[in-house]
């Protein structure tokens, strides 16, 4: 929460009061917190009725944070948005702001600024029908195997957690304890193999994709230069920007492509996927795997 959006102070006090707030009041609460831009902009029955609850709940929520009403509580809101910082901040001026804000805003504002390009710069030089493509490969496949080692080694088994909720035959490698190569010693040109490595280049995702190559497999690279030798050997490859101000490669805009890849994946797939999702979380529900929250 920051001064460019709205007054972080009234967002801090219902995070502050959270604990002290009945179960209505803070369904409310965790409206006001996920889309505080709606509150300066909203009747308080239009946004009970968002937020599933009576408008008094409003009334209630903001009394016992401390302010006379709703509508006192809804002032600070109101302000901001005739003050123009309602909405995203003009990007140059708000870095240019944090990197004034003290000894850290400089390191904050490179950050951030980096951050946001990775993203742009991606994004900028892929198509969607490229994605479609080798979504829909994913989707015809036997099985997928997402390779990464190092820092990528957490986002090729991030991506694959998160397509196992609706697809049964992604695999993590290299698995503990054994080797990318021997991991798709069985695997053929039935198989998708996904790739991530950006310089220095990890010899080890080289070489597996180099054999997997050979073994038919269909390749799917994301790397940092379209002269990746990764990148070079797949049929279908995505320069990812990784820059950063410090010595680490960023992963803000591999992750952002694993996200949208995998949204291709389940659009292009048919209903069977929706039905596997759905029954993957009920059956967390029913095991009592997700804190229950008041209806």
């Amino acid at each position: 929460m920051n001064e460019t959006n709205v007054s972080s102070s009234v967002l801090n006090r219902l995070t502050a009061e959270w604990d002290a707030l009945t179960p209505e009041a803070q369904k409310a609460a965790r409206y006001v917190l996920e889309n505080p831009a709606d509150v300066g902009v909203s009747t308080v029955r239009e946004i009970a009725e968002a937020a599933n609850v009576k408008p008094n709940t409003f009334v209630r929520m903001a009394r016992q944070v401390g302010f006379d009403g709703y509508e006192d509580f809804r002032a600070p809101f109101r302000d901001a948005i005739r003050r123009g910082t309602a909405s995203f901040p003009d990007r140059a001026r708000w870095l240019q702001d944090i990197g004034r804000s003290g000894e850290l805003g400089g390191l904050y504002a490179d950050m951030v600024g980096a951050a946001i390009r990775n993203i742009e710069e991606t994004f900028a030089g892929i198509d969607a029908e490229r994605l479609k493509t080798a979504a829909e490969a994913i989707w015809a496949s036997r099985q997928v195997f997402t390779l990464g080692v190092g820092v990528n080694n957490a986002n090729a088994r991030a991506f694959t957690y998160l397509a196992s909720t609706g697809m049964t035959d992604f695999h993590a490698i290299p698995r503990p304890g054994s080797t990318a190569v021997d991991d798709l010693a069985w695997a053929d040109q039935r198989d998708v193999l996904i790739a991530m490595t950006s310089r220095p280049y990890r010899s080890e995702v080289v070489e597996a994709v180099r054999i997997a190559r050979d073994q038919g497999l269909t390749i799917i690279a994301l790397s940092d230069s379209p002269a990746s030798p990764i990148i070079r050997a797949a049929q279908h490859g995505f320069v990812v920007a990784v820059d950063t101000p410090q010595f680490f490669p960023s992963s803000a805009s591999t992750i952002a492509l694993l996200e949208t890849l995998l949204s291709f994946v389940i659009a292009v797939a048919d209903d069977e996927i929706v039905t596997r999702v759905e029954s993957f979380h009920r059956r967390r529900h029913q095991l009592g795997l997700y804190l229950q929250e008041p209806e």
